[in-house]
């Protein structure tokens, strides 16, 4: 069960680590408009609001890491709690889509965590 937690929680840090990607280079390219169903001009607009963004999720893959590499069962639920957290706020006041995206491998990662633990 300990593999299938890591590999959970990898996982989720892969996830942030592609929507850092997204957020803070790709925000204002066709495949950035694309996945936030964005129009070329509010992509230009809100540019520098999408990198702080896209920053945050970058230090919640870090964090993810960091639990993952000194195998911290703190951390690790730590930084989870806060993915899920992040999400739920996002599923509500930005997009449904993120409850999938983000929620739900959290949750399903952080249930690995607690069993292997």
């Amino acid at each position: 069960m300990q593999i299938a937690a890591s590999v959970l929680v990898a996982l989720v840090a892969l996830i942030h680590v592609y929507i850092l990607v997204l957020e803070m280079f790709l925000w204002d390219t066709p495949r950035g408009q694309k996945a936030f169903g964005l129009t070329p001009e509010f992509a230009k607009e809100s540019k520098a609001l999408a990198a702080n963004q896209g920053l945050y999720n970058g230090f919640l893959a870090a964090g993810l890491v960091y639990g993952l590499v000194r195998q911290d069962f703190g951390a690790t639920v730590l930084f989870l709690v806060f993915v899920i957290i992040a999400g739920i706020y996002g599923t509500l006041t930005a997009s449904r889509k993120i409850l999938f995206v983000q929620v739900l491998p959290g949750a399903v990662a952080l249930a690995a965590v607690l069993l292997a633990g």
